[in-house]
């Protein structure tokens, strides 16, 4: 038999049904609040993770005195100072390092260099390059720090600017423990073993280093019309990673080329490359010496 519902019971069932109404009303926005201020909260606190990630900063100028094409390079003068001196100088300028130091062999280089101000850290000569040079510094160094950068001492006319490029385009990338920079190749370069060529991917990582000429196509000349990339020598690592960089034993690319970097990605590691408008001045021959000073003549650097 069907049970009719009665006033009361009806009414009885439409106060429960708006009830239910009302407090799914109610937690509904709850729910969208709720996860609206997590979702504030989680951003904060990732972005505030994301501005210390990486903070510490600090910048090492390897140096030797040893050098089979140019015998005690970092001491040459250029108008009036030694090259180390106006290497370090312009590294000061950067705004993202907290600290710069000289990292030497050479207790002439490190005299020299003391003699300006610049504190420095003295080092072996088993170092094999200057990446391990900077491992050895950092590991001397009383502060600890996230990020070291290597500026080569044979670039007096190095930007603070392209500095601070690859120090924040390192903390910018966690997947990456490297970064460095590259700048457009002139085409009488393209054959020139002393310029190191790039090719990146599309996001910016770096597929390749080398000093012939990259990409080479079918005909083996040099296409004005294609963007060949040139290396510039300064770099920036994680830390952490160059702590283990030298246990990583070299590499068959890495020992062809006569470049560390190609050891870097030969073991599976990611590098960041930010592209710069600037030309190379690097000192490799005494020659280079007089190109330096012209330049700086015509600029109005003292």
């Amino acid at each position: 038999m069907a049970v009719s519902s009665s006033p009361s019971s009806s009414s009885s069932s439409s106060s429960s049904s708006e009830s239910s109404d009302n407090a799914k009303a109610w937690i509904l926005p709850g729910i969208v609040a709720g996860v609206a201020f997590a979702a504030a909260a989680g951003a904060r606190a990732y972005f505030n993770g994301f501005r210390k990630f990486r903070s510490r900063v600090v910048g090492i100028i390897p140096a030797r005195f040893a050098s089979s094409r140019f015998q005690g390079k970092p001491l040459v003068h250029i108008l009036g100072k030694p090259m180390i001196q106006r290497t370090w100088e312009r590294a000061k300028l950067a705004s993202t390092l907290d600290h710069v130091v000289v990292a030497t062999d050479d207790e002439k280089i490190a005299d020299c260099c003391r003699q300006f101000g610049a504190d420095v850290i003295m080092t072996s000569e088993s170092c094999r390059n200057g990446t391990e040079r900077c491992n050895e510094a950092l590991q001397k160094l009383e502060k600890k720090y996230d990020v070291v950068v290597n500026i080569q001492g044979d670039e007096p006319l190095i930007e603070p600017e392209i500095i601070d490029g690859v120090v924040k385009a390192l903390q910018a990338a966690p997947d990456a423990v490297f970064s460095t920079a590259v700048t457009s190749l002139k085409p009488e370069d393209a054959n020139d073993p002393n310029r190191v060529k790039c090719v990146v991917d599309n996001h910016g990582y770096a597929i390749y280093f080398s000093r012939g000429m990259i990409p080479f196509n079918k005909s083996g000349k040099v296409n004005p019309q294609f963007p060949y990339l040139l290396h510039l020598g300064i770099q920036s690592y994680d830390a952490k990673f160059l702590k283990i960089y030298p246990d990583l034993q070299p590499t068959p690319l890495q020992l062809e080329e006569d470049l560390e970097q190609l050891k870097v990605l030969e073991n599976g590691y990611r590098m960041k490359v930010i592209k710069v408008d600037h030309e190379a001045h690097g000192v490799d021959t005494p020659e280079d010496v007089g190109k330096i000073e012209s330049l700086m003549r015509e600029r109005n650097l003292s």
